[in-house]
């Protein structure tokens, strides 16, 4: 999710309707580690998309290595990176609005804070979008942010069941598509049709000022699209009233079975497309159709699916040591500060792939595996920084930001 800095709080002062930023002694570790991790994915994503100007960004004849690259890519990666963030941008709406209530706020003061954070990051986000990359999740989290605070937040456990009925019935639909796609690539017949990069105008631009024009045309179709994650937003507001995150292992046997069963899903799921995207199967545009169709539906699924992964790994670790490892530290400490860190990214790609600035892509030769390098290379920086910035108590330019604006 757009990725986002968790959505918690400080105790509040006396006489305060409502509380400030999250004291570190209350940060549960699954949420900072998931937020942490996963932006190394949206960077892997995001690179490649500034690398071949265009979505999913990836080269349609592959050859050596770059035929695994495009294979792993397609089934773990895209359309499967971003739904985790829609999760946790609802779990981090229950912790904040959880933990001013506890503070003594009072209903209408918790809307507020709530309505002015999100209605801050539709503004970020139409900066973000505006100068730096048109694929931008703030903006959108922001307006579902405000969706789900006036419609679901204040609603019974008994409501939010609806949400796993309506998982289930998104489960029955992925079979139906699998079948599908299934007998079209039986009954392929016509000529074979590879991958392609659908191109977006702003990352192909030859000069920052056009970019900028393609930008503003490009933002709000993909922020249109964003706000479809409601339903995986509403997913992670239901774990969240379950506090599945902060006690891991009190709910293993949960957490074990939605990885098993959505992490099968989504692999499953993006295989066919992957084996075209890798060179090793062909079929008609009939049956890459299909394949794209069952790619993003069985995609949604990565976000529940990594969530639990993590929050499995976090229950071992929890469970095995009372010091935590120095990477795990300091990737939380980046998810601590995933907004900065998303941003951060941004700037990288605009910095190192546009083609009016240093193009590495076309300039180092093999465009997939340096967008590939880029985003670990920015990643790996990313968690350095914050690991310092953790170390010297800063919460990072754009958590600081919000959170003064917001209260």
């Amino acid at each position: 999710m757009n990725p986002v800095p968790p959505l918690t709080s400080h105790p509040a002062s006396p006489g305060a309707d409502h509380r400030g930023p999250v004291l570190g002694a209350e940060r549960a570790l699954a949420p900072d580690l998931i937020r942490g991790a996963m932006l190394l994915m949206i960077g892997l994503a995001n690179a490649a998309n500034f690398a071949f100007a265009g979505g999913p960004g990836l080269n349609g004849s592959p050859h050596g290595l770059e035929r695994i690259l495009n294979f792993l890519k397609i089934t773990l990666v895209d359309a499967r990176a971003y739904p985790v963030f829609a999760v946790m941008f609802g779990y981090g709406l229950v912790q904040l609005a959880r933990r001013q209530r506890n503070s003594g706020a009072t209903p209408g003061a918790v809307r507020k804070i709530l309505l002015k954070r999100h209605t801050w990051m539709i503004a970020f986000g139409l900066v973000h979008a505006t100068l730096l990359y048109f694929g931008d999740f703030l903006g959108a989290y922001g307006i579902v942010g405000i969706l789900c605070t006036l419609l679901l937040l204040n609603r019974g456990d008994k409501f939010h069941k609806i949400i796993l009925w309506i998982w289930g019935a998104q489960v029955v639909y992925t079979i139906v598509v699998v079948g599908l796609t299934a007998l079209a690539i039986v009954n392929t017949s016509g000529p074979a049709h590879g991958m392609t990069n659908s191109p977006n105008p702003s990352l192909g631009a030859n000069s920052y000022g056009a970019s900028l024009v393609d930008r503003l045309h490009e933002w709000p179709a993909h922020t249109a699209y964003v706000t479809g994650f409601t339903v995986i937003v509403w997913l992670g507001i239901w774990a969240a009233r379950k506090q599945l995150l902060e006690n891991p292992r009190d709910h293993r046997t949960l957490l074990t079975r939605v990885a098993v069963v959505c992490m099968s899903i989504t692999v499953l799921g993006g295989l066919p497309l992957a084996l075209v995207a890798a060179g090793w199967l062909q079929v008609d545009s009939a049956a890459m159709d299909s394949m794209n169709l069952l790619h993003n539906v069985s995609g949604e699924f990565g976000g529940p699916g990594y969530v639990a992964l993590f929050a499995l790994l976090v229950g071992k670790l929890t469970a095995r040591r009372r010091t935590l490892s120095l990477p795990v530290v300091a990737i939380s400490a980046l998810g601590q500060r995933s907004m900065t860190g998303y941003l951060f990214q941004s700037v990288s790609w605009m910095v190192l792939l546009a083609p009016f600035t240093l193009n590495l892509g076309d300039r180092l030769g093999n465009t997939a595996f340096t967008a590939a390098g880029a985003a670990i290379a920015v990643w790996t920086t990313s968690v350095i920084a914050a690991y310092q910035m953790k170390k010297h108590s800063y919460r990072g330019p754009a958590e600081t930001l919000l959170r003064r604006l917001t209260y």
